[in-house]
């Protein structure tokens, strides 16, 4: 869950999705063998409660110290880009791929090696190389199962701002995962239709809320009928108190419709660390089999190593695949926050 971004971040990240370009280092201005120092700077986008324990794993078994900044994904982009050269940050974590895109655009990451990009599946990473997925996280439907039945909800993103739904959904408009949604829905659909959907999202009353977990306890709750989130808020749940005490369940709309994008997490290098040997040590390590299996058994997200089953009880990934999408093309979030602004979600 991320916080809603203030009218000061919301100017900045607009300022990084521009994409004021950096020019890459050449191979006369650094080493170009990895050397290692026993330490780097990881800049977060995702929750610490998320991958904190995974970062302590690391750290126990290689020996290198990671010293974190935590934040909202898009608020980090930001610094990162005012920062530019000074920055003290090795590594990038995002929340989302749009943030990504628009750093890689931006001309803040370097190449990954091969051996890093490869074992990750074309369509869940970056297309140049310059930033790796690491998770998958479905956007869903959730819905109260003890007034509704999935039978009973639209199949497509369209449906949800039907007259019908006035007043019934609950939506999280500053939350990155919603806006990369709404970017994808820009891309697949276009922009004006885009546009009318937004305008009818917001002339039907939605109930506003800062993030995935408010809008799923909601549900659960019997406050708002529906909501749109991420799959694995409900899977971490679930988990906690067993699927048969959850009141609120979960519909995957139509595969190809935006409303049901696979979107990803994912990692880059900024360019001034393009040879630290241990900035390029824990982004290996994320799309390693142990790093791909605590996802699994607690983020409940999809993992994206070949051979790594997905959490029990999800559908497969390859069903959910949209091939029309390409995740690098979800990097113009300037443009759907503005949608956003200017329908007066955000």
């Amino acid at each position: 869950m991320t916080a809603p971004l203030s009218l000061t971040a919301l100017a900045a990240t607009g300022l990084l999705l521009a994409g004021c370009a950096a020019p890459a280092p050449t191979e006369s201005e650094a080493p170009t063998e990895p050397t290692a120092d026993g330490a780097f700077t990881l800049y977060s986008g995702r929750d610490e409660a998320l991958v904190q324990p995974l970062i302590d794993q690391f750290e126990a078994e290689t020996g290198i110290e990671v010293e974190v900044r935590y934040g909202n994904t898009a608020e980090l982009g930001a610094l990162l880009l005012e920062e530019g050269d000074a920055t003290p940050a090795d590594v990038f974590l995002s929340q989302d791929a749009g943030a990504l895109g628009a750093l890689s655009q931006a001309g803040l990451f370097t190449t990954l090696p091969a051996d890093i990009t490869d074992v990750i599946p074309a369509g869940f990473t970056s297309t140049d190389g310059s930033w790796v997925g690491i998770t998958g996280r479905a956007r869903v439907v959730v819905y109260d199962g003890e007034r509704l039945t999935a039978d009973q909800l639209p199949d497509t993103i369209d449906g949800y701002v039907a007259d019908e739904w006035n007043g019934r959904l609950a939506v999280a408009p500053t939350n990155a995962s919603f806006q990369s949604f709404v970017t994808a829905l820009r891309v697949l659909e276009g922009e004006e239709p885009a546009a009318e959907w937004v305008a009818a999202l917001a002339g039907n009353s939605p109930q506003i809320f800062e993030g995935n977990t408010p809008i799923l306890t909601a549900v659960n709750d019997g406050v708002v009928e529906a909501g749109l989130i991420n799959h694995y808020y409900w899977f971490r749940a679930a988990s906690e108190v067993g699927a048969e005490n959850m009141r609120a369940q979960l519909k995957f709309l139509d595969a190809g419709d935006a409303g049901s994008i696979v979107n990803v997490t994912g990692a880059g290098i900024l360019n001034g660390s393009a040879t630290d040997a241990d900035a390029l040590e824990f982004v290996r390590y994320l799309v390693s089999l142990e790093a791909q299996t605590y996802f699994v058994e607690q983020t409940f997200e999809y993992p994206l190593l070949r051979g790594v089953d997905a959490p029990e009880g999800l559908p497969s990934l390859e069903s959910l695949l949209t091939p029309e999408l390409d995740l690098s093309d979800l990097d113009d979030l300037a443009t759907t926050q503005q949608l956003l602004a200017d329908a007066g979600l955000i």
